[in-house]
């Protein structure tokens, strides 16, 4: 045993030596991070600056998206089968986010593309918008396992994301989708009925609250209600144009 502590021992030391030559010759930087007392792995410094500092300079969507789609900040990525970004208008007025994909979204990549995301569209056009026009999100990018809530560390996590979308976007109206989405924007823990009673201000941005469209496929005496903030949101986007124009 003592021999193969040893042998293990001179593997890493050279291993070091034939590091610190690559480095000189291609001026990368390698370096050792213990994961176990029985495991060594080798990560790469300047990939890592990458990942976790680039993307806050991005200037596009696309470009944002390439920066963090292979996000590992978090187990999500352990078990997520697509990285869920957004779709829509990079100049969107209109920008609804949700709390996470589902299993739809998980498989596809794209944030409400199942009976729900179909109903959404309705909603859309019920209120004379395409969906090519607004941009949709969810806060976290991956599915939670078997659709579990959000965890608050997954939340802190992710949400600089949502943040770098709504900078390159500048929507003039946020709409959350869903008590759970609307609670983690906006840290509260009001309900939903007291969240849809007033138009908030998100990042100095006004925000709507409304039912999420899966909850409307469970209950559909919620449509009513979602129709007044839908008529709500129209509303106020009118005036946002008029001022504008």
């Amino acid at each position: 045993m003592d021999s193969i502590k040893i042998k293990y021992s001179e593997l890493i030391s050279d291993l070091k030596k034939f590091l610190k030559q690559q480095n000189e010759i291609t001026n990368v930087d390698f370096y050792f991070s213990k994961i176990n007392t029985n495991e060594v792995k080798i990560k790469n410094n300047t990939q890592k600056k990458i990942f976790n500092e680039n993307w806050k300079n991005a200037k596009s969507l696309n470009e944002l998206n390439t920066l963090i789609c292979d996000c590992i900040k978090c187990s999500l990525s352990k078990t997520r089968k697509k990285f869920v970004f957004g779709v829509g208008n990079e100049n969107a007025d209109i920008m609804f986010i949700g709390e996470a994909p589902g299993a739809d979204e998980d498989e596809q990549g794209e944030p409400f593309v199942g009976r729900a995301g179909q109903l959404l569209n309705k909603i859309f056009e019920a209120i004379q918008f395409k969906r090519e026009e607004i941009y949709i999100c969810n806060i976290l990018k991956c599915r939670p396992p078997n659709n579990r809530d959000p965890q608050l560390s997954e939340v802190e996590l992710c949400i600089p994301y949502l943040w770098k979308q709504i900078e390159i976007i500048k929507p003039k109206i946020l709409v959350s989708l869903g008590r759970i989405g609307a609670q983690m924007l906006l840290n509260t823990s009001d309900s939903l009925t007291k969240l849809r009673e007033k138009i908030h201000t998100y990042k100095d941005i006004p925000l709507i609250v409304t039912y999420h469209p899966a909850a409307l496929l469970r209950n559909p005496n919620w449509k009513i209600p979602t129709w007044e903030d839908m008529k709500k949101l129209r509303s106020l986007y009118s005036e946002i144009k008029l001022k504008n124009d």
